[in-house]
């Protein structure tokens, strides 16, 4: 594992049940007490990361990331307080870029150019 986490709770304690890993390949999600459920996500598979903070998660040195994936079963989901956010998200980031390149896999992104926006007048 590079990285390993438990979910936190408003104010930072790490008294939950879920707990959140990424080694080279997968992102993992456990969660559960007395039934325990494991997610993965191949990183490959992620497509884009964002960060948000509250007040309370910037307080406490918390923060939310949300990742859009294209994991059938998960989809789009959130890593809700993780300390030291903005360098687990690099950490993370790295980490699908090099999962991406290595299966060469590749977005597409649409652009709708508006024909009236590319012309000139004169």
């Amino acid at each position: 594992m590079i990285w390993k986490a438990r979910k936190r709770l408003w104010c930072g304690l790490p008294w939950t049940f879920t707990i959140y890993s990424f080694d080279e390949d997968r992102f993992y999600i456990e969660s559960g007490f007395f039934n325990q459920r494991q997610d993965e996500v191949r990183l490959y598979r992620i497509l884009d990361l964002s960060v948000t903070r509250s007040l309370i998660q910037r307080i406490f040195g918390m923060g939310t990331i949300h990742i859009n994936s294209s994991d059938k079963t998960l989809g789009n989901f959130d890593i809700v307080n993780i300390k030291d956010v903005m360098n687990v998200k690099e950490q993370l980031a790295e980490l699908v870029e090099t999962a991406r390149d290595k299966k060469r896999v590749t977005t597409r992104e649409y652009v709708d150019l508006d024909d009236n926006d590319s012309e000139q007048d004169d």
